[in-house]
């Protein structure tokens, strides 16, 4: 869902059942007050927070390779130990997640051995690992 505790996400999640919340933001301080209010959000409404991710966590430089964490470094970590949750990875800011994306190709099937395709799979095999195990 969209960033926010409005009434859509409160309706979504009182209407539908949801396995678990994964909570998505940037390192930033403005990003990171509506990732705490969707965390609290969720808890109040009974839905399991599965973990964080980091989201354009760093920037690589393409021709030099220094690493520049444009929208902080470690936000979503230290509001993951403040909530006593874990962070499920970090995605980095990349020009080939953008370009594939735009060519309608995620990155995780136009370029598997990338690291940004890496990341992508690392947080899902996370996710899957923390879902509840359905009734049989």
């Amino acid at each position: 869902m969209p960033p926010g505790t409005g009434d859509v996400q409160l309706s979504v999640s009182q209407n539908i059942p949801i396995a678990g919340a994964v909570i998505i933001s940037t390192p930033q301080d403005v990003a990171l007050l509506d990732a705490r209010k969707g965390a609290e959000m969720f808890r109040k409404v009974h839905v399991p927070v599965l973990g964080l991710v980091q989201n354009m966590s760093v920037f690589q430089c393409p021709k030099c390779k220094h690493e520049t964490h444009i929208f902080g470094a470690d936000g979503v970590r230290d509001l993951a130990k403040t909530l006593g949750l874990d962070i499920l990875g970090d995605i980095p800011l990349h020009v080939n997640i953008r370009e594939s994306c735009d060519s309608g190709q995620p990155v995780v099937i136009a370029q598997p051995q990338s690291d940004a395709a890496k990341a992508y799979l690392k947080i899902a095999m996370e996710i899957v690992r923390r879902l509840p195990v359905p009734p049989a």
